[in-house]
């Protein structure tokens, strides 16, 4: 039976940590911990079909042209969301049976992502490129769906208050499996061979296998006025008047599934739900558009590839853990919008130190800390903005609705960032730099904007039943 409710105060937000030691207590919670393990499956089958599976591809003297054409695979994590209600809705054989909707789907996509891995091992490049790109495509599809999952387990599986702590938990997991699948596939690959390290990473998903064997399956809460929404839609759309068959049972899947999703959060919310929407879609325009010209600039800077990549490695990757547990802290004492509105100017604010090194005599110290206070500003920002999106779901449509915020998030940002190199052509890094900072701007103003409607925030996003609301056992 689940816990009851979190107090609330009277803005209908749940109760903020009492003081520092209440907050950092949220990092020992069975879920939180199990964030971490969750996160590396996340992250691990990420770089295996794009900058890893590239240079796999680059050594097997694939033509510069096709090996682009792969980079459209990571396409299939942008539109997510088409497959997303049928992993909300529909049971997957036998597995959510034994293991129930979040975990059924969750091992179905990990197994499939160790079945791919393996079958990448043994086919290579050279022997059939086609059903070598196929493989990959499968990868890939099936870990859109392993994000899917977690993310709703991830919302699922806690109250509101402790979001920020898994965003944190998630972050460094993805982190650390980044770095598996990254640094030490290449090394595998250089040492042993290519086909031995897809077959190590392949080894190395069964550690979110066995997360999720471990772990609970959270209660997937529908309440009573997501039921009368989804009848008047039927009603509305006169499915109710078909003749029965399947058609009728398909448009009735179609109007809950998919359509019901949306048409919740826009009566929730009203005219505010476009200024929500709009904050998803620019929040991280500053940071993907700086990123696109980071590389870049540090070469043009005279700093070497090992100096780039030793400083990013070691001081980006501590500074981005960093960023994210403390973005995690502050989420579990102050609450979701506050830490949203600071990471937005660290995020903005950052990239004038790029426009500082910019103008300045190159130095490693220079470099670390630029590097140093912009991987911490993101990570920050990204545990704050995962929270404040895992705030905005209605648990009756965890994935779906998580899957449309998370797609949002990244689209017009990477639109934006294909000027970059036109910008610093035009311009020079001084100005790019600037522009980039000043792109972060109207998400400073917006963030400020819905802190300062709170209480209509608070008020949209009660969903007036106390069963919505789970918190970890």
């Amino acid at each position: 039976m689940p816990a009851p409710n979190p107090p609330t105060h009277d803005t209908g937000v749940p109760a903020r940590a009492r003081n520092w030691g209440e907050a950092l207590r949220v990092y020992t919670r069975p879920r939180v911990v199990a964030m971490n393990f969750l996160g590396f499956s996340a992250g691990l089958p990420f770089l295996l079909v794009f900058s890893t599976l590239t240079a796999w591809l680059a050594q097997a003297d694939i033509e510069r042209s096709i090996i682009g054409f792969f980079s459209w695979i990571g396409i299939t994590y942008s539109i997510k969301v088409f497959w997303a209600p049928v992993v909300d809705r529909i049971r997957f054989p036998l597995l959510s049976r034994l293991l129930g909707q979040r975990r059924g789907w969750m091992l179905a996509a990990q197994l499939g992502i160790v079945g791919g891995l393996a079958l990448l091992a043994v086919t290579g490049p050279q022997d059939n490129l086609t059903l070598f790109a196929l493989i990959a495509l499968f990868i890939a599809f099936c870990s859109a769906t392993q994000d899917i999952t977690i993310d709703a387990y991830r919302i699922e599986a806690v109250a509101d208050e402790y979001q920020g702590a898994m965003a944190a938990t998630y972050v460094f997991g993805y982190r650390v499996a980044t770095l598996a699948s990254g640094a030490g596939a290449l090394y595998l690959a250089e040492y042993v061979s290519w086909s031995a390290s897809y077959l190590v990473m392949a080894a190395l998903m069964s550690i979110g296998i066995l997360t999720t064997l471990a772990i609970r399956e959270p209660e997937h809460q529908r309440t009573d006025r997501v039921g009368e929404l989804e009848t008047n839609l039927t009603r509305g759309l006169h499915i109710d008047g078909m003749q029965d068959g399947m058609a009728k049972r398909l448009a009735t899947w179609f109007a809950h599934a998919v359509v019901s999703p949306f048409v919740e959060f826009f009566q929730r919310t009203g005219w505010y739900g476009a200024a929500i929407l709009l904050l998803i879609a620019i929040y991280r325009i500053s940071d993907i558009s700086m990123g696109a010209m980071a590389n870049p600039f540090y070469i043009d800077m005279g700093y070497t590839l090992d100096q780039i990549a030793s400083i990013a490695k070691v001081f980006g990757f501590a500074m981005t853990i960093l960023g994210a547990l403390l973005g995690g802290l502050a989420v579990a004492r102050f609450g979701v919008l506050w830490p949203l509105f600071v990471g937005a100017i660290l995020v903005a604010a950052t990239n004038l130190l790029f426009s500082l090194l910019a103008v300045s005599e190159p130095t490693l110290l220079m470099l670390g800390v630029v590097i140093s206070a912009d991987n911490l500003g993101a990570g920050f920002a990204t545990s704050a903005f995962i929270a404040y999106l895992s705030s905005l779901t209605n648990r009756a449509y965890t994935a779906t609705q998580y899957a449309l915020f998370s797609s949002l998030m990244t689209l017009p940002a990477k639109i934006i960032s294909g000027f970059s190199g036109i910008v610093v052509d035009a311009q020079g890094y001084f100005f790019f730099f600037l522009y980039t900072t000043g792109l972060g701007i109207p998400t400073i103003l917006l963030a400020l904007f819905v802190i300062h409607h709170r209480e209509t925030l608070a008020r949209h996003f009660n969903h007036n039943d106390a069963a919505q609301r789970s918190t970890d056992n």
